[in-house]
């Protein structure tokens, strides 16, 4: 449980830090990912599996997701 805190609090300090300069799609991705790899952690965390592999799929996952939602939002 130590692990998980602490990695949260890790994730929470470098997604508040140095945003300011980004471009909206890298900051699409820097929100996928930060909320993919907190959402990752806790799901693998509740169901008994690798809170450290549901936040590196997680965060993955969140990446990839960020980028398609600044895609779709630059189509409009």
């Amino acid at each position: 449980m130590r692990l998980i805190s602490a990695f949260l609090i890790v994730v929470m300090l470098f997604g508040s830090t140095g945003c300011a300069g980004l471009t909206p799609q890298q900051q699409r991705a820097l929100t996928g990912g930060a909320i993919g790899t907190v959402g990752g952690a806790v799901i693998g965390a509740l169901t008994g599996g690798s809170a450290v592999l549901g936040a590196i799929v997680g965060g993955a996952a969140g990446v990839a997701g960020g980028l398609v939602v600044d895609e779709v939002n630059r189509k409009r």
